[in-house]
């Protein structure tokens, strides 16, 4: 399994956070419940928004003019996406 590095420092951020619930006197169960309800919901949330953008995207964005390349061609500018096609 390859971790990302970003999913390593979620991981880690999210262990310092449980052994900050289990110092404040909280009991293990608790604290662990707590810790992989904010690590699923922060995984939730990113996914979302990765999905979010991918859709608002599209094909991408196009250089000349900044808006959404949409089939393979710029809606305001004409311009074909990819010269070579």
């Amino acid at each position: 399994m390859a971790y990302e590095k970003r999913e390593l420092l979620l991981i880690g951020g999210v262990l310092f956070f449980m052994i900050g619930l289990l110092g404040t006197g909280l009991s293990l169960i608790y604290s662990v419940i707590i810790a992989v309800a904010i690590y699923v919901g922060i995984k939730a949330y990113v996914g979302k928004r990765k999905h979010a953008l991918a859709k608002q995207l599209g094909q991408g964005i196009c250089a000349d003019c900044g808006s959404k390349v949409e089939g393979g061609k710029c809606p305001k500018c004409d311009t074909n996406w990819r010269k070579d096609n």
